[in-house]
């Protein structure tokens, strides 16, 4: 595991032998833990590659505070639906601000459930439902965050003090909660070190269970800690439980010497021992958060004034409190970090069109956790895609059966070579097609996808080596697998006779 670990740093194929073997948390922590800076950047961002793990930058924003009104709060989520960006829901805060309606938590969610599309992701939310706090902690100004590293727990040890009689009252919302959701957030950081920070673990568990029995999304949070025993504890209790998304706090709960270099650590760990390819973080310093895009970092979940992801991402002790906006500064951060690719750094609202499409087109019985070859079809994202409204309200102009009952021959070249393709071509190869091309941009997704296909299909795979014009006459039929409309327009215009998915 050491050796093909370092291999990894600077060999694509053996990042792709790495992803597809067997991993052990102690064996890939002791490996990264050696590993120089620039090494470990350099891992995790070879990690952050289709098909090894997701590709994308996201903003997800936290809307809400307790001391907010219902107004506020809709405009909030309407602004991050505008631009495209998750909505993080602290339930806490959402029940507090019913509460001066004289409302339930509940009906406030369902508000903001009607009046968005993007996904919405669920935290703060424990045995009973909704967490619900005393005024001194739902009104931190960030005491932690703002006086720097380091701690197990709240300075002022107040943390995890709950009201649990008004939690039992709107006991019975308890899985309306988790059915208007698209992902669930629960907390092991109890299991790491910090017993007085997070709900024990029964309660995680029994919300892990709540996720699964709807198919959401579920996310772990955990500490860089110590950056070894505790992160080792943290990864072997998330894998146990199956999380998809691994959620990691720095700032004043990473302990570690070398701060930065332990968060991009922890990130590149991360990426390689998680199922589901995609790794967040709630809470780093600005330097952290720098170090963590560096090595391969997808979400970083900030917030909108008074929230506390406001502060909790992207500033540093001194500044990192409570009342700051940390969506512009974050967006800003993640483009001095990022290089732009095909898509836009943060993601925004037309890519997510495209990706719920791409999902839609895919249908459930096909996307992540099933496989084609060694990889599964997308990564967590699509399963919280997938419990989303933007979903549900897509209409597709074409079926899977629709675009691929068109075609005439035995020949069929694919062009855009993701997971797309990815379901085209095995469609097609259940109707029988002899040969299929495969052509993209991007010489490493053209040749992956091949392999990775020819792994699974009785079809022949070819390389089209991103000729698409070429490669659209030689073929019988040609399908443009593209859901991002620039680039199907692109395509469209060089093989006028291919046929549309979008």
């Amino acid at each position: 595991m050491y050796e093909l670990i370092k291999e990894s740093i600077n060999s694509d194929e053996s990042a792709l032998e790495l992803a597809k073997s067997k991993k052990d948390v102690e064996a890939v922590v002791d490996a990264i833990s050696d590993l120089s800076f620039e090494d470990t950047m350099k891992l995790g961002m070879r990690f952050k590659k289709f098909p090894i793990g997701c590709d994308l930058t996201e903003i997800v924003v936290g809307t809400c505070a307790s001391d907010l009104s219902k107004k506020d709060l809709l405009g909030n989520c309407l602004l991050a639906n505008m631009i495209g960006a998750p909505i993080h829901i602290c339930a806490y805060a959402f029940s507090d601000i019913a509460e001066k309606y004289s409302k339930r938590g509940i009906e406030v969610m369902e508000e903001v459930y009607n009046a968005t599309d993007v996904p919405l992701d669920l935290d703060h939310f424990g045995k009973y439902g909704a967490m619900r706090f005393p005024k001194q902690i739902v009104g931190c100004g960030g005491d932690c965050y703002n006086q720097g590293p380091s701690f197990t727990e709240c300075p002022r040890g107040r943390i995890h003090e709950r009201l649990t009689d008004k939690e039992k009252q709107e006991e019975a919302d308890k899985e309306k909660w988790v059915k208007l959701s698209s992902s669930v957030a629960i907390n092991l950081t109890s299991e790491q070190c910090g017993e007085a920070h997070a709900a024990p673990l029964d309660e995680a568990m029994d919300l892990a269970h709540l996720a699964k029995k709807y198919n959401k999304g579920l996310e772990a949070i955990m500490f860089v800690g110590d950056g070894y025993d505790e992160l080792i504890t943290g990864f072997k209790k998330a894998l146990e439980i199956g999380v998809d998304v691994f959620v990691i706090e720095g700032g004043p709960f990473n302990r570690c010497e070398n701060t930065n270099e332990s968060f991009a650590k922890a990130i590149a760990m991360s990426r390689i021992l998680n199922p589901g390819k995609v790794v967040a973080t709630n809470g780093a310093y600005e330097s952290e958060c720098r170090a963590g895009l560096r090595s391969g970092l997808n979400v970083i979940i900030t917030g909108f004034p008074k929230n506390h992801h406001g502060y909790m991402c992207g500033f540093e002790p001194g500044t990192a409190k409570r009342g700051k906006f940390g969506l512009p500064r974050v967006i800003k951060i993640m483009n001095e970090e990022i290089n732009h690719g095909p898509t836009r750094v943060p993601v925004q609202r037309d890519e997510l069109l495209a990706l719920t499409h791409a999902v839609k087109l895919a249908g459930p019985e096909n996307i992540y956790p099933n496989t084609i070859g060694s990889f599964t079809i997308g990564d967590a994202h699509w399963v919280t895609i997938q419990n989303s409204k933007m979903y549900q309200d897509m209409n597709l102009p074409f079926s899977l059966d629709e675009i691929t009952s068109q075609v005439k021959g035995d020949s069929v070249s694919l062009h855009g070579g993701r997971f797309v393709s990815w379901i085209v071509a095995k469609e097609l190869d259940s109707k029988g097609i002899d040969e299929i091309i495969i052509t993209d941009s991007n010489p490493w997704v053209e040749k992956v996808s091949v392999n990775n296909l020819q792994e699974e299909l009785n079809a022949t795979i070819i390389q089209g080596h991103a000729d698409d014009k070429s490669v659209g006459n030689i073929a019988n039929e040609s399908i443009i697998t593209t859901t991002i409309p620039q680039i199907h327009n692109i395509i469209k215009s060089k093989i006028p006779h291919a046929i549309n998915i979008i």
